[in-house]
């Protein structure tokens, strides 16, 4: 994982915010809308990579608050 804010999934169903590489998690919340307002607006303030997870672990949605490395042309 590169250097961003993840919104990942726990084995209790409840979903947490975590820094990339991180195993404690920043904050924890009841649903993945919460989790995601939060992360997002971290993520935004950092100027870092924003990843949502799925329930299974994989990567449903990604966005860059930071210095994009693949900028649009044009």
């Amino acid at each position: 994982m590169s250097a961003g804010k993840h919104v990942v999934p726990r084995p209790n169903g409840e979903w947490a915010v975590r820094n990339s590489g991180a195993a404690k998690a920043t904050k924890v919340f009841g649903t993945q809308a919460e989790a995601i307002k939060f992360g997002r607006s971290i993520a935004r303030r950092d100027g870092v990579e924003f990843y949502v997870h799925r329930k299974d672990g994989t990567i449903r949605e990604r966005d860059s608050y930071g210095r994009d490395p693949y900028p649009p042309k044009g």
